[in-house]
């Protein structure tokens, strides 16, 4: 489980992208970099950080399932995801 101030932090950022967006389209359409470098640095989308919807793990994530691998396994194994069956050959 990744720490509550992480997950938070990342949140903090997707509210922020969010505000900022119509403003960042405008001044990219209008070419004023001086504008956009005047924005707060987390309103950039790349400072994202894709989580796990369970544990809220950033590494190995499966951006179909929005898990991470050790969740997806979890639940695929428990038969909780439609759709996932377990291979074999």
């Amino acid at each position: 489980m990744a720490k509550k101030s992480w997950i938070a932090r990342n949140e903090r950022k997707k509210r922020t992208v969010e505000k900022f967006t119509e403003l960042r389209m405008k001044l990219k359409k209008e070419k004023d970099y001086i504008g956009l470098s005047q924005l707060p640095r987390d309103a950039s989308p790349t400072r994202l950080v894709n989580r796990c919807a369970i544990t809220g793990r950033r590494r190995a994530f499966l951006r179909r399932f929005r898990l991470s691998r050790i969740s997806f396994r979890e639940l695929a194994s428990a038969g909780m995801i439609p759709g996932v069956t377990k291979s074999s050959w």
